[in-house]
């Protein structure tokens, strides 16, 4: 997808204040730590076709508003995914402005998770 350079110019700007991570980095931060939380941040029918298995789902529109409540420890370990990994930066930066400590931003996405055999689930 080409994404238009205001949007890639609100990306860039957030991308210094957010730490992004590799696959393999969320695989072993997501195993050495069962508290993780792995959180999907695609739009409500990017969901439903399909999701990483442990994921919750908070979608972009609605991550600031819902965050709370569903991650109540400011100090959680948080790994974010989109689609290739630029919304995911935005709402990363957006959770550290309430808080949150310890969020990262996973490189590449869904799209780089499909690609690596990353389990998979969809919603009926």
């Amino acid at each position: 997808m080409d994404h238009s350079p205001g949007f890639l110019k609100i990306v860039n700007e957030a991308r210094p204040r957010v730490k992004e991570i590799t696959l393999e980095q969320a695989r072993e931060r997501l195993a050495k730590n069962p508290n993780a939380i792995l959180i999907d941040v695609r739009e409500d029918l990017e969901w439903q076709k399909a999701h990483a298995a442990q994921a919750i789902h908070l979608g972009k529109g609605i991550l600031e508003r819902d965050l709370e409540n569903a991650v109540p420890d400011s100090n959680a370990e948080i790994i974010m995914y989109c689609g290739g990994g630029y919304r995911s930066i935005m709402t990363a930066d957006n959770a550290q402005k309430m808080g949150y400590k310890n969020v990262y931003s996973l490189i590449g996405g869904y799209k780089a998770m499909v690609q690596n055999q990353w389990p998979m689930k969809t919603e009926a």
